[in-house]
């Protein structure tokens, strides 16, 4: 994409308006003294943009780094910048109703800590979840606990999706996030300096309380301590559930985040469902039809607010028309018979998006979005044959390089194409290098500085920290993370049938092919009754088993069940059978591996 206007500083205006004070230092740490956000690692934004940045992103990080308590409007406030999302807290008639708690507890108790010292002691009245996704729902237990009895507000479906996807693909992710978020990276400007939508995730304790009160429609109105709000259902957009909501009497919107101050993912590079861009349009457009003529600032749960009631039209048209011409223009070429590689290529944004700063790709970018529609549509598989059976990559590295004379060769016709400044195509040549042999210095080094090259010059914030990311992985190797059982805090908020998933997406298929066992499980404090079978290496679970047969029977609750399952450990439970299936079953269970190779076979 091309540069918004310079000269136009209503992005920094909007950031700074409300300022009512700040953490000084910006530092949160937990119980045990441990740092778990550091805003003073980010200080060198202040300063000039380097040649080590993109010019765009370097101000999109001047913009994220903006820290403190802000008064949004009347009766509302928001706390920035102490974890990658905001939290906003709503004054009622009685305490105050929290909008989404950050990504850990530690965090999200020093930024109520902070509006307390300024605004008064307030109890909560009333939690919101916006969507389910982790920096909005994670640190809710830093401010109330299980016990707390006010309405905990979210979109339907918002507790399956918040637990399946950290807990299903969670390790892959996990790894991968790695990479997008630049964790391992040295914050600077040769470094990490952000990721767009904010500058990191915090490192606390991630938590979760089900929500009792849900969003089933749009046009849903709830009364929460004294505020009336006003609900829109927007599932299947940033995320599989999630809601925006108006404020009547502050003339208020909370987009969540679906409008944002950059272009958003429709698919996230640490991996996740493709999202739908047709959908997240529309919803944009209703917002826009139902609220914003009775609007005087839209709000979200990242960056800064947009004020005045055309600016916010103005805003979340271009949001609007931002996905919609995404979605349209790849269908458009995909039905002409182009591939998704060929489209991100082809895609020029219409020149009034171009000058909008908030249309810029610093989180998600055209290229990768326009390649997640088409397989949103089509699926991996780009219809011509040749793709359809290739060799997986370490065997087809080997192949190209034998064919082209050998790593020497390869490194040198890299060299030729960096010094002409192709420098996407060398880390072709390169990587099919370092997969035939990767302990070839030479053509490591040469491919981690060319990524050096295209991450200090991406705009895109994701993009720059994989390819720095990679870079600093082939000079040190993977780097080596906890693996833990991969459902962290999410583990109380699971269902019965998403542990018996949990496990079965770990059976070794292969080492199962001969076992055969059925287990039932009878839970106390649920009255429930299941029946996990294993069989042809699948772990399936049922609640209605066709026969009485079966070769154990456990007779527990449900917290005892993942200590059963990953510890073998029957203490207080009640068993009727072969024990031994336990043992049997857990020897089958593959671990995942929290670190594997990326840029390397």
């Amino acid at each position: 994409m091309g540069m918004g206007d310079w000269d136009d500083r209503s992005d920094f205006d909007d950031a700074d308006r409300g300022f009512i004070a700040a953490l000084e230092p910006p530092l949160i740490t937990n119980a045990r003294g441990n740092t778990v956000w550091d805003g003073a690692s980010y200080a060198f934004l202040d300063g000039e943009c380097p040649p080590t940045a993109h010019p765009s992103l370097w101000r999109q990080g001047q913009l994220c780094a903006k820290h403190g308590l802000y008064q949004v409007t009347e009766r509302i406030f928001q706390v920035r910048n102490y974890d990658v999302s905001n939290m906003t807290i709503v004054e009622g008639e009685r305490g105050v109703i929290i909008i989404d708690p950050l990504v850990s507890c530690e965090c999200a108790a020093a930024a109520f800590d902070l509006y307390r010292r300024h605004r008064g002691d307030r109890p909560i009245t009333a939690m919101i979840y916006t969507h389910s996704h982790v920096d909005h729902f994670g640190g809710v237990r830093g401010l109330i606990d299980d016990e707390a009895d006010i309405p905990i507000v979210a979109p339907v479906g918002f507790l399956h999706h918040a637990v399946s996807e950290n807990v299903y693909a969670g390790p892959a992710m996990l790894r991968r996030a790695a990479y997008i978020y630049g964790r391992h990276l040295p914050r600077g400007p040769e470094g990490q300096m952000g990721f767009g939508l904010g500058l990191a995730t915090s490192t606390g304790t991630v938590s979760l309380i089900a929500p009792n009160l849900d969003i089933t429609h749009s046009g849903q109105e709830e009364v929460l301590d004294g505020v009336r709000l006003v609900f829109q259902l927007t599932p299947d957009s940033e995320a599989p559930a999630e809601m925006h909501f108006h404020f009547p009497q502050f003339r208020a919107l909370c987009m969540a985040e679906n409008a944002t101050k950059n272009l958003h993912n429709l698919v996230t590079l640490r991996g996740a469902l493709v999202r739908d861009s047709h959908n997240w349009s529309r919803y944009i457009d209703d917002a826009i039809n139902l609220f914003a003529d009775d609007s005087d600032v839209a709000f979200a749960s990242h960056h800064w607010p947009t004020y005045g009631t055309d600016r916010v039209i103005e805003y979340l048209g271009q949001q609007r028309d931002l996905y919609a011409y995404l979605h349209d223009q790849t269908l458009r070429l995909m039905n002409q018979g182009y591939t998704g590689t060929e489209i991100a290529e082809m895609i020029e944004m219409p020149p009034a998006l171009d000058r909008a700063w908030h249309t810029h790709g610093y989180y998600g970018s055209v290229s990768h979005n326009v390649k997640a529609i088409y397989q949103r549509y089509l699926g991996w598989f780009d219809g011509n044959p040749a793709n359809l059976w290739r060799h997986p990559p370490e065997e087809s590295a080997r192949r190209y390089v034998e064919c082209m004379g050998g790593v020497g060769n390869v490194v040198d016709k890299a060299r030729s194409y960096v010094a002409e400044g192709d420098l996407r195509f060398a880390v072709q040549l390169l990587d099919h290098a370092v997969f035939a042999e990767p302990d070839h210095a030479e053509a490591k080094e040469l491919l981690a500085t060319t990524y050096e090259q295209l991450g200090f010059g991406a705009e895109n914030g994701t993009w720059r920290n994989f390819f720095l990311t990679g870079a600093l992985e082939l000079r040190n190797g993977p780097t080596k993370v906890g693996g833990g059982a991969g459902a962290g805090g999410f583990a109380g908020a699971l269902e019965v049938e998403q542990i018996f998933d949990f496990v079965a997406l770990r059976i070794n298929g292969p080492r199962a092919w001969d076992e055969q066992l059925t287990i039932d499980w009878v839970f106390t404090d649920l009255d429930q009754r299941f029946r996990t079978t294993l069989s042809n290496g699948v772990l399936s679970h049922t609640s209605r088993p066709r026969s009485a047969s079966t070769e154990l029977t456990l007779t527990l609750t449900k917290p005892q069940l993942f200590g059963v399952l990953l510890t073998g450990a029957l203490d207080g439970v009640a068993s009727d059978g072969d024990t031994t299936a336990i043992d049997r079953l857990r020897g089958l269970i593959d671990p995942p591996d929290p670190s594997f190779a990326i840029v390397t076979p």
